[in-house]
């Protein structure tokens, strides 16, 4: 009734076959997850490949920044908010001018001390940086603002100098976060201009 060509059994595979070809992906994928996926993303290389490939590095990058940002967050939820500084009612169609402006900042670390500098700017307003140290620190370039919005610019860990431009996708405060991780006293300097309300140290 049927004229679709139907395999016969000959042609389908043998229970053998397929548990070959099971066992055989099992295997790759173990083998991945080895010498990839664990360098890569946790900084776990038993195989020692990852560290030839350069993955382990990048894992951990990750596992380290993500471990400071969590102490960062439990930090700063254990203090208590900052009362808001009084100021002049504002419309909301109307957004703060922030003429170009042009700030140095200098902040001391102690070993393994951490510190925050943040510029208040508005939805697409622009500032160039440029930062160095004295000593190697982890950095943590990002944005944020009192709604939760959260942009990450760059990050890097082990670094002396970085710079750029930061372009706000948001309004709200948007800057750097440094730890120190060497084992002696290290300064930051940063240097900013461009479109921005004001720059302070937060934490």
């Amino acid at each position: 009734m049927y004229n679709s060509d139907l395999p016969n059994r000959a042609e389908l595979p043998s229970s053998k076959q397929l548990l070959r070809s099971t066992v055989t992906a099992i295997l790759v994928a173990t083998v991945l997850l080895v010498t990839v996926v664990l360098p890569s993303e946790y900084g776990i290389d038993p195989s020692r490949i990852g560290r030839v490939l350069g993955l382990t590095e990048m894992g951990e990058i990750k596992t380290g920044l993500a471990a400071e940002a969590e102490k960062d967050r439990a930090a700063q939820a254990s203090q208590p908010p900052a009362e808001p500084a009084s100021a002049a009612p504002v419309r909301s169609a109307e957004k703060p001018v922030s003429s170009p402006k042009k700030d140095e900042i200098t902040v001391t670390l102690k070993p393994g001390e951490g510190a925050e500098v943040k510029l208040q700017m508005a939805k697409g307003a622009k500032a160039s940086y440029e930062w160095a140290s004295t000593g190697r620190v982890n950095h943590d370039t990002h944005g944020d603002n009192s709604t939760g919005a959260k942009h990450s610019f760059s990050k890097g860990r082990e670094v002396e100098r970085d710079a750029g431009e930061l372009v706000a996708p948001f309004d709200g405060n948007h800057g750097w976060f440094w730890r120190n991780r060497t084992d002696g006293e290290v300064t930051v300097t940063l240097k900013v201009s461009g479109e921005y309300q004001s720059v302070k140290r937060v934490a």
